[in-house]
């Protein structure tokens, strides 16, 4: 398993060096050792972790979709032309961006701070990792 150092675990979470070693000294988060002999987080222990402590927003829609994609924000940005618009959610610590018709954007009401949700349901999804991450040994 990939081990992550205080501070890239720091920053995953969004806290500083200090909460994570807090975390680990209360037992909530489980480290190890390393090598030289500096505290590690196992990287499954952390994903497990934030995904525990996610917190989304209730989904205001009520219902049912087959898409599992979905984030509730507040509409910070819309750029619009006679056609198209580009409308900007924040959606807790993301920026998710969509292309829609103008026609669009006032048939659903959209304005600047508008609840929304985006939902993104694709075939195509792609996951990459860092260069120095390499294959396994």
């Amino acid at each position: 398993m990939p081990h992550l150092r205080i501070r890239e675990a720091a920053a995953f979470l969004g806290v500083s060096d200090d909460t994570v070693r807090r975390l680990v000294e209360a037992g909530t988060l489980p480290a190890t050792r390393d090598a030289a002999g500096r505290q590690a987080i196992d990287g499954y222990e952390l994903a497990m972790h934030l995904r525990s402590q996610a917190a989304a927003v209730a989904d205001p829609s009520a219902i049912a979709s087959s898409a599992r994609n979905r984030w509730v924000g507040l509409v910070t940005a819309i750029r619009s032309d006679p056609v198209m618009s580009q409308v900007e959610l924040q959606c807790g610590p993301f920026r998710v961006v969509s292309l829609m018709s103008t026609e669009a954007v006032g048939e659903l009401g959209l304005e600047l701070g508008s609840l929304a949700v985006a939902v993104v349901k694709s075939t195509n999804v792609i996951v990459e990792v860092p260069a120095a991450a390499g294959p396994p040994p």
